[in-house]
């Protein structure tokens, strides 16, 4: 086992790989680890992230804005979502997008372009959202697990029989998954585990879809009208509003991905590569959700479940809603990575950069693992990671209704992350002068949506407050 230490001025999460003793065959122009990412990493990484299992809630949110207003919300937001994704593209560079200097997070690209008081709003929305996110998938991934022992013991007892299952057995399993990935140090090498994971998606998407299509065909026919949950027969007038607000800012939250980086090489250029990568995911996001919403509104009407796998009566065929299941847990496994890894990231480089002479943080250790090659170990990662994995499982399982948080999350997220500082930074590095053509209906576009953001959020808040009052302590969660 070799040790050896960082330089002081090289200050990064993902150590570099010394191979075959040329350290320059492993490093880009600026010094740091080599980039060997590519558009269609970039992709997997998008799909992993925008795809996930709130796909399976579309069925409810068509059936709270109905036919006209459902698919256009849809195709809305996906507009939006790809439009300021490629302005975001343009600012990884700065201040040229191809040849300028590199910002290597979010918040170096907000710092180089913006500056001041931004930058800490922007960590605070960022950092903020991450860590919401990496606890909500820790829940949802032990619901999924549960789900799977529960429907076998209807299978094999009868539906009557209760079967109730803990989820904390569950999450720890998936705290325990999440202990080991995280102790890969470089983002690009999982790679494969992004690829994996939108695979998965794309299998519970489908498995969800075909469910609805032989649904549909079997009849009878569900009850849908062209504005979604009728007032005084399916809800009353105040649910009716505050549901379309929580379906609206469902479907724009669901896009957001603007906190996914990638470490994409080049030639070609990374702006190009990014945007490639962002079209190639927002289309195929956006046919899996348009399909997953309208099919399912239409095999279920107004009567759509949060979850439309829960839908085909009592977990049958249960060995079909199983699989699909244990795709979405698989699938999360691989999204939790791709949300924390930029946590990692960032609390590591700060350490390095406040204590460049410890040895605990910044000293690596190669160690050659047979079959496998050369791992590099680093103590501080090892404490740290798991130290954040373990947080995330005991709050999870302290408040099993974190996920409705979520929505609050993003709500104070989505705006400033996916809409504001995009359009912005595009604002100032373009020059563009006030009250132009372009500059108008730029600002125009980011007030509808912090309205949007703010009236989502006010829905998210009444519907937490309404599920605290139903939140019974000792109540095993299903």
């Amino acid at each position: 086992m070799a040790e050896f230490q960082k330089p002081s001025m090289y200050i990064d999460h993902n150590p570099s790989t010394i191979e075959n003793g040329d350290f320059r065959k492993n490093v880009d122009d600026d010094g740091r680890p080599k980039r060997t990412g590519t558009w269609v990493t970039a992709s997997a990484h998008i799909i992993t992230a925008v795809i996930g299992s709130g796909v399976l809630s579309l069925a409810w949110a068509i059936s709270q804005l109905g036919w006209v207003a459902g698919p256009v919300v849809l195709m809305l937001f996906s507009f939006i979502t790809y439009f300021t994704s490629t302005l975001l593209a343009d600012s990884y560079r700065s201040p040229d997008p191809v040849s300028g200097k590199r910002n290597y997070t979010y918040m170096d690209v907000v710092r180089a372009n913006l500056g001041g008081r931004k930058v800490q709003l922007c960590g605070l929305a960022q950092y903020g959202n991450l860590i919401g996110v990496t606890i909500g998938y820790t829940i949802t991934a032990s619901i999924s697990m549960v789900a799977v022992k529960r429907s076998n013991c209807f299978h094999k007892h009868g539906h009557h029989v209760k079967c109730h299952t803990s989820n904390n057995p569950f999450m720890i399993i998936f705290a325990c998954f999440q202990i080991l990935l995280s102790q890969i140090p470089n983002f690009h090498k999982l790679s494969w585990l992004s690829i994996l994971a939108a695979i998965m998606s794309f299998a519970y998407s489908s498995i969800g879809l075909g469910l609805s299509v032989a649904k549909v065909i079997e009849g009878p026919p569900a009850r849908t009208t062209l504005t979604g949950v009728t007032v005084g027969v399916d809800v009353s007038g105040s649910e009716k509003v505050w549901t379309t607000f929580q379906a609206i800012g469902d479907i724009a939250f669901a896009y957001a991905y603007s906190t996914v980086l990638d470490t994409l090489g080049s030639p070609p250029a990374e702006n190009k590569s990014m945007k490639r990568a962002t079209s190639v995911g927002i289309s195929t996001t956006t046919v899996f959700y348009v399909l997953c919403g309208c099919v399912g509104y239409a095999a279920f009407g107004n009567d759509a479940p949060g979850n439309f796998l829960t839908g085909f009566g009592f977990y049958e065929p249960f060995w079909l809603v199983d699989m699909a299941n244990i795709c979405i847990a698989i699938h999360l496994i691989g999204a939790y990575q791709v949300f924390c890894q930029p946590i990692y990231g960032f609390v590591e480089s700060q350490c390095a950069k406040r204590w460049p002479e410890s040895k605990f943080i910044n000293n690596e250790y190669a160690i050659n693992i047979p079959c496998c090659g050369v791992y590099y170990f680093n103590s501080f990662r090892l404490v740290w990671r798991t130290a954040y994995v373990v947080m995330t499982a005991i709050l999870a399982m302290l408040f099993p209704f974190f996920n409705d948080f979520l929505g609050l999350l993003g709500a104070a997220s989505f705006w400033p992350l996916t809409v504001y500082f995009p359009i912005e930074m595009y604002i100032a590095r373009t020059k563009m002068p006030k009250f132009s053509f372009t500059w108008t209906w730029m600002k125009i576009l980011s007030w509808i949506c912090l309205v949007i953001s703010l009236v989502a959020a006010a829905a998210s808040i009444q519907g937490l407050a309404t599920d605290v009052k139903k939140y019974k302590p000792f109540q095993t969660e299903q």
